[in-house]
């Protein structure tokens, strides 16, 4: 049985703020089932635990109102939109079980739905991470992280980016990203800024490792810019 909701969700809370990190914001229909054994969650696991160490994925209480922050999904497989993601809230954890996972269905950006199963209901980001999915059918994997080196020199590295004034998770966020994909500029560059969602970075590829080298590349390039002589 899927379970609807329409709530905004924080660690299974409803949450009366508008605007907050980590709030799943669509509306979803769950079905709670445990994580299929032949899912490998090996790989994931281990960009992910890469990520928590360097501290662009994780949760610390003195950022984002304390709430769990960044996630990974990959492409159950070619030629499907159902894909794996880490699960909601999950940012705390230094490694990731099979109950942290699940599995997103189907989605539709245009209504604002998931269907989703799985031990775990999907992060906050799983609408974006559908769309790119969709709108790329070569992209295997994706990666949301937020890392504030990369965010405050958007520009300065060329990255392409979704304006200030649209929210993370919303309808028009995958509007946003449709029209990145439209222009071009993610089929050159796939990799942008949310300036909207602070801090907010998303990179996608072929596979886990080709998202992850673009991202750790970009993050290269930051650090560079802010030891630069010039810098500032």
């Amino acid at each position: 049985m899927y379970l609807k909701t329409e709530r905004k969700i924080n660690n299974g809370k409803e949450n009366n703020l508008s605007e907050r990190e980590g709030v799943i914001k669509y509306r979803l229909e769950h079905k709670q089932n445990p994580l299929s054994p032949a899912i490998d969650i090996g790989p994931i696991n281990g960009w992910r635990s890469l990520f928590f160490r360097l501290g662009i994925i994780g949760q610390k209480p003195e950022k984002y109102h304390g709430l769990g922050y960044g996630n990974l999904s990959q492409r159950l497989a070619p030629g499907q939109n159902s894909f794996l993601i880490s699960g909601t809230q999950t940012g705390h954890l230094a490694y990731l079980a099979p109950e942290h996972f699940a599995i997103v269905e189907t989605a539709s950006a245009k209504h604002n739905t998931i269907r989703s199963s799985g031990p775990s209901r999907p992060s906050s980001e799983a609408l974006t991470h559908a769309g790119i999915y969709e709108l790329a059918p070569s992209a295997q994997a994706v990666i949301h992280v937020h890392c504030p080196e990369i965010w405050r020199h958007t520009r300065p590295l060329g990255l392409p980016y979704t304006a200030a004034d649209i929210a993370y998770g919303s309808i028009e966020m995958a509007e946003a990203v449709e029209r990145l994909f439209s222009s071009g500029q993610l089929g050159r560059f796939p990799i942008f800024s949310m300036l909207g969602h602070e801090d907010g970075i998303v990179a996608f590829g072929d596979s886990l490792a080709n998202a992850a080298q673009i991202l750790l590349a970009q993050l290269a390039h930051a650090l560079a810019i802010e030891q630069s002589p010039n810098a500032g």
